[in-house]
């Protein structure tokens, strides 16, 4: 793989269902009612169910991962957490979509990976950054 400042990842996008915050909320043990019931997330001054911050996080990680082919290769990674991910009561739930593009070559044969994640239109997540190790 030939990579060079401005080399773009392909986009991903992710579907976001309530379903997958129940399993979400299984696996990392945040049961946090703002994630599952439309009440509570409405009372707290919210637009509706959101979706975890972290979860958010992985699933842009993810693109990176996909992009390198070897979830190692991510050797730095951060966030800011700017909008939340409102997943709607429907079969259809919340579009992610992650684009990401070379910012810079590092010393080591590393490269910096700005991306961009939006979901409904708007940016989610701001100053996302990867490091990643490149082959």
């Amino acid at each position: 793989m030939t990579v060079e400042v401005g080399t773009e990842l392909p986009e991903q996008l992710f579907r976001v269902t309530r379903a997958d915050l129940v399993r979400y909320a299984g696996a990392s043990g945040d049961f946090n009612p703002i994630h599952w019931n439309e009440r509570v997330a409405l009372q707290v001054g919210l637009p509706g169910v959101i979706a975890h911050g972290m979860f958010t996080m992985a699933l842009a990680g993810r693109a990176v991962t996909a992009w390198t082919g070897d979830p190692a290769a991510l050797v730095e990674y951060q966030v800011r957490f700017g909008r939340p991910v409102v997943v709607p009561d429907d079969d259809e739930g919340a579009e992610l979509t992650v684009r990401g593009k070379v910012a810079a070559l590092l010393d080591d044969g590393r490269a910096r990976v700005d991306l961009t994640v939006t979901s409904g239109g708007e940016k989610v997540l701001s100053l996302a950054r990867a490091v990643v190790r490149l082959p």
